[in-house]
């Protein structure tokens, strides 16, 4: 009678193990780069596209060469608020990211710390003050201000019908002199999807 019980526990711990094991995660390892889709929603590679295509679209305007010209050295760069008034949940964070590796990757500017680095880097130099030494400490007010900032915003148009959906974005940026709020450069990029819903019987 024991070993009954004790074969009929045995299985119950394989069975359960079993099941366990079956209803794991499976995980399937892609390039990076690699174009992946599920629900049509802006991804990582709509940011990188965008973010690509339209700052080499802001390159090939005159303004930054007109600005070498002038003063004999590239114009700094910083990337102010990119606004999602989109109905989805987009990280302005990551794009944002996108076009500073797009601008710095261009060659053709500098590009100068946001907001919140520039705060950061400041309370070291704080400490630096206090505690580093003399010969080793950075000063403050030394920092090289930017002479353009680029901002901009991300747009969609939901449209959907029965058995498909219409995923259109619209991403506006604007680049402006800072000294007299001139705007040197304004580039849009559209994107469109079609997204089919499947139909389950």
């Amino acid at each position: 009678m024991k070993f009954r019980y004790f074969a009929v526990y045995l299985f119950a711990a394989f069975l359960i193990a079993g099941l366990s094991a079956c209803s794991g995660p499976k995980v399937t390892r892609v390039a990076p780069d690699e174009v992946i889709d599920f629900s049509g929603n802006w991804n990582d590679t709509d940011s990188h596209q965008v973010s690509a295509e339209m700052i080499a679209d802001a390159m090939d305007r005159p303004w930054a060469d007109e600005y070498v010209r002038k003063f004999s050295k590239r114009p700094r760069v910083i990337v102010g608020t990119v606004v999602n008034k989109s109905d989805e949940h987009i990280s302005a964070e990551t794009f944002i990211k996108d076009l500073e590796i797009a601008l710095t990757n261009s060659g053709k500017v500098v590009m100068v710390a946001s907001r919140d680095q520039r705060d950061e880097v400041r309370e070291e130099r704080d400490e630096q003050a206090r505690n580093a030494r003399v010969d080793t400490a950075k000063a403050q007010g030394q920092e090289t201000g930017a002479d353009f900032m680029l901002k901009g915003q991300i747009n969609t148009i939901p449209d959907q019908q029965k058995g498909a959906e219409l995923k259109y974005y619209q991403v506006e940026l604007e680049m402006i002199n800072i000294e007299n709020n001139e705007k040197v450069w304004i580039g849009q990029k559209q994107i469109k999807k079609v997204v089919a819903k499947r139909s389950y019987k």
